[in-house]
């Protein structure tokens, strides 16, 4: 069939399986460029699909060789209709992996829930005994506590007051002014049950309770903070809660940890276009222009540039690990720079419908939000026939 993007809103309907395998392709083809890193050899990944999981996956397994076990939930492709990009990227993965002769198998479930808890658990016991590194990189808006059976809704809002700023639909490139309602009710407590750290902690004690972590076994969660622009909508919001228990609950894992030598950590990562960023408000126009002083600075980077440097630079660099006050790692170092904060606060009172393209990047947020679903790769016939049909070998 001839796939074509279909949007609606944030959100694009289809994806082109050639278009997400070349876009693992050329993330794989980064990482060999950077050298081998001396890094963990068995690795779990759970969110390992899109984004910073799918490209901690891609750093593991090409720039330390690792054997890795992917956990996502994702829509598996029917006759005429596409699969979702996550299921495309993890297949290509899985066929470039094997073709190195690396060991990489995949989970498609509710990474929540006990029972892809259990299915993982056995993978491990069977084929990997231990594992070295686990990623943690869930984004959903909806959890299903397994133990109380209750379905937890994650929202956007501002704490105490309504929110008002400018936001742009990145679509049209019309610049507008947006109001967000503050929260209400049980809003705080959903959003820090489905975003902050208690679904990570239940997989490390499951993990532990079966004996799985080798001894100095690391986790790594991914956060973000941004800048004060968007703090009163992120950071100081309903999903700032979240990321203060997510934060958090890596001391208690660490705690826990002390027998084997292990260590939890959060890594604050970069803005980027993610389905997840999308949907917020703000943050579209901020990336705009954020993008567009990086890149005239020479310091922009991708999923895979932040992981293979978060890698590099911080987990694997045979130093101990540099951390803020606060026990995290800073790889959003760059974007944070502030002369590159100066720049951005100064263009943000400037930035209006019209003149947005000119000082801002808005033409590369769309580039990059196409890229995540296949779309706007070179070397990809859009316009022949695509096979939507394609499996995961080991799913």
């Amino acid at each position: 069939m001839i796939i074509e993007p279909r949007m609606r809103g944030f959100i694009c309907l289809t994806a082109h399986p050639d278009g997400c395998e070349q876009n693992v392709k050329n993330q794989i083809e980064y990482i060999k460029s950077k050298g081998a890193i001396n890094g963990a050899k068995k690795v779990l990944v759970i969110g390992a699909s899109t984004g910073f999981g799918l490209a901690s996956r891609i750093s593991s397994a090409f720039g330390s060789y690792a054997s890795t076990i992917g956990v996502f939930f994702e829509k598996p492709p029917s006759e005429g209709k596409t699969a979702s990009p996550g299921w495309y990227n993890s297949a290509a993965f899985e066929k470039e992996a094997h073709k190195a002769g690396l060991y990489a198998k995949s989970i498609n479930g509710d990474a929540f829930s006990d029972e892809v808890k259990k299915q993982t658990i056995d993978m491990i016991k069977a084929d990997l005994g231990q594992i070295d590194l686990v990623i943690y990189s869930l984004a959903s808006p909806v959890r299903l506590d397994p133990k109380t059976g209750v379905l937890h809704r994650s929202t956007l809002k501002p704490i105490g007051e309504k929110f008002t700023n400018k936001t742009v639909d990145f679509h049209s490139g019309k610049v507008s002014e947006i109001s967000i309602e503050p929260a209400q009710g049980d809003d705080i407590e959903n959003t820090v049950k489905v975003m902050g750290g208690e679904d990570w902690t239940m997989w490390m004690d499951a993990l532990k309770a079966e004996n799985l972590l080798a001894d100095g076994a690391t986790t790594v969660a991914y956060s973000y903070i941004g800048p004060s622009l968007t703090e009163a909508v992120y950071r100081k919001g309903t999903i700032g809660r979240a990321k203060d228990h997510l934060e958090a609950t890596a001391f208690t894992i660490t705690d826990s940890f002390a027998d084997i030598n292990g260590k939890a950590y959060v890594s604050v990562n970069k803005a980027l276009v993610t389905q997840a960023s999308s949907a917020i408000p703000v943050i579209p126009l901020y990336i705009s222009l954020l993008y567009k002083i990086m890149k005239e600075e020479g310091i922009h980077e991708g999923c895979i540039e932040q992981i293979q440097r978060l890698y590099a630079e911080r987990l694997f660099s045979g130093k101990e690990i540099a951390t803020d006050e606060k026990g995290r790692i800073r790889i959003d170092d760059w974007e944070m720079r502030q002369d590159v904060q100066d720049k951005i606060a100064k263009l943000w009172q400037e930035a209006t419908t019209e003149n947005l393209a000119e000082i801002g990047d808005l033409e590369g947020y769309r580039k990059d939000f196409h890229n995540l679903f296949g779309f706007g790769f070179d070397g990809v016939d859009y316009k022949a026939d695509a096979n939507e049909m394609v499996a995961i070998e080991s799913i």
